[in-house]
């Protein structure tokens, strides 16, 4: 077991690159009430660098989606009578997964049968890179002992809450009083790499570890975990591509240390600015690019 202390960060961009170089990211988020949270992946996502971003949500928030970030792709599907992603929706959203090189699902999702169903379906995509936060985590916690039918390369990111109703979900698993021992045993027991949020974020993939430094209280606000979430799936998509013979599980973790590294000094550039009784999400984003361009120092 070994606590990584040095972060790996993005490498300068080849001139002649385009966009398929940096990655295609597909975020299957939203609902009615909770567009928002798939308009912050989305935009976190674009602004972390992903070359191609699109949002699959349920057609009646469709419009409020789209016409919130040009930059990003936006895809109606079918919905059930709460305005939530159903059923039929999920052979589309298979095969639009299968052309991505990362898929992040949960971002004010909701919970029903259905999506239960979907998020089955996609944890058992062979070797797909999926992140799974928010509804994505409380549907998961609803399949009993989900590690032992996962193929996909799954990386979690739950709240003291959702870890907890995660690990209720695994069968003789004792959760744990110490976070760190927590994040590390849960990933290991099920292969999922595990991102424990909260102060002192931890980054755990298997016996190796990172506890994260940045951010402020500032950023305990809604949306924050969304934000997270897009800067994840949209680091590890780079990080995939430009080193394809690496470990596909080393690179996702040391993708996830730099997202949540990176998230983290967004806020603290934004609270130095702004306060933190103020700060937003929103703000988190805005403040992206002075925290990507420090580190590329």
């Amino acid at each position: 077991m070994g606590q990584i202390d040095e972060l790996i960060f993005l490498s300068p961009r080849d001139n002649q690159a385009y966009k398929n170089n940096f990655g295609r990211v597909l975020i299957i988020a939203g609902s009615v009430g909770m567009s928002g949270a798939a308009i912050l992946c989305g935009k976190a996502a674009i602004r972390s660098g992903a070359g191609l971003v699109e949002i699959i949500c349920p057609e009646s928030v469709w419009e409020i989606v789209a016409a919130s970030e040009p930059c990003c792709m936006c895809s109606p599907v079918a919905e059930d009578d709460n305005g939530r992603i159903s059923e039929e929706a999920i052979e589309f959203i298979l095969e639009r997964a299968q052309n991505a090189d990362v898929v992040a699902a949960g971002c004010g999702m909701g919970t029903s049968e259905q999506l239960r169903e979907l998020v089955c379906r996609l944890i058992t995509l062979e070797s797909l890179p999926l992140v799974l936060d928010a509804d994505g985590l409380n549907n998961l916690s609803h399949i009993k002992d989900w590690h032992q039918m996962l193929t996909a390369d799954l990386i979690i990111t739950p709240h003291p809450g959702e870890m907890r109703r995660l690990c209720e979900s695994i069968s003789s698993f004792e959760t744990l009083p110490d976070r760190e021992d927590l994040a590390i045993e849960f990933s290991s027991a099920t292969g999922a790499l595990t991102v424990l949020k909260g102060a002192g974020t931890i980054v755990a993939c298997g016996e190796d570890f990172y506890i994260n430094d940045t951010g402020n209280a500032g950023m305990a606000t809604a949306g924050s975990g969304d934000v997270l979430t897009g800067i994840i799936a949209a680091t590890l998509a780079q990080a995939l591509l430009a080193e394809p013979q690496a470990s596909a599980q080393q690179t996702a973790f040391e993708a996830a240390a730099m997202a949540v590294y990176i998230h983290g000094l967004a806020g603290d550039i934004a609270s130095d600015k702004l306060g933190e009784i103020s700060l937003t999400a929103s703000d988190i984003i805005a403040h992206l690019p002075e925290a990507f361009k420090s580190c590329s120092k």
